[in-house]
């Protein structure tokens, strides 16, 4: 008896064969997309490192964390995972029983981030760039890293970093639009960096031209990496099911 003659006459069988393949492809599919989304907070943290090496300032997600390491025994990427815990927490507080349990992921992903940080930075202990063409060339290139970062991060569309999270459960509970939220989150923790900076050195330490200028560059460069570089559309394409129809996000 052929093979194609045991499937008629055992479809039962053959559904399970399918079925189970298909269970295959989608955790092989949702493997290869957690594995680009661990490279994207990667090179994430490489770019946050090179951007503050500049000495143009960092960027506004990283201000407050930043000035913190300025102005404590605590290195950056201390600082940073602690101002992270405190979004998850908030992300909770505001979100409620619509907090997904998958979400605590991100508690991983801030330790990863945040130790990387502090491996990116003492890696680019010997970036000391002295004058202002050579800051802005520095300040360009971390620009550009971040930028192809945040791309590669976002691509698989699988659990959401603290930063971004924070700021989806604030539209979420707002119902404003998250480019509405996103600006004005940004420019309140600019503000309140502002205010430490003052608070702790009596003038602007850690923040700069550069705070500002990566605000305005990092997401146009986004979205001209998304538009240009095909490895980003194949990773996208792995969040879709072989039918076309989009893939569970988690």
């Amino acid at each position: 008896m052929t093979r194609t003659t045991s499937a008629a006459l055992n479809p039962q069988a053959t559904r399970r064969t399918l079925q189970s393949a298909a269970r295959t492809l989608r955790r092989r599919r949702l493997a290869k997309r957690y594995a680009w989304f661990v490279l994207g907070v990667c090179v994430n943290s490489f770019g946050v490192a090179f951007i503050t090496k500049a000495a143009l300032g960092t960027s506004p997600i990283s201000s407050i964390p930043y000035v913190l390491d300025l102005a404590s025994p605590l290195t950056f990427g201390e600082t940073t995972f602690i101002l992270n815990m405190l979004y998850i927490a908030l992300q909770i507080v505001l979100l409620r029983r619509d907090f997904q349990p998958i979400q605590f992921l991100q508690i991983v992903v801030n330790v990863v981030f945040s130790a990387l940080i502090d491996v990116s930075m003492g890696l680019l202990s010997w970036l000391n760039p002295a004058t202002l063409p050579l800051k802005l060339v520095s300040l360009a290139v971390g620009c550009a890293i971040l930028g192809f970062g945040v791309a590669v991060e976002v691509a698989p569309n699988v659990i959401t970093v603290p930063g971004e999270g924070i700021v989806r459960a604030l539209a979420a509970v707002t119902e404003k639009p998250f480019g509405t939220v996103k600006t004005c989150f940004d420019t309140t923790l600019v503000v309140i960096a502002c205010a430490l900076s003052f608070l702790f050195f009596g003038y602007l330490n850690g923040l700069g031209a550069g705070t500002i200028i990566s605000a305005l560059a990092v997401g146009r460069l986004c979205n001209l990496y998304n538009r240009h570089v095909p490895l980003l559309a194949h990773v996208a394409r792995l969040t879709r099911t072989t039918a076309g129809t989009p893939a569970e996000a988690l």
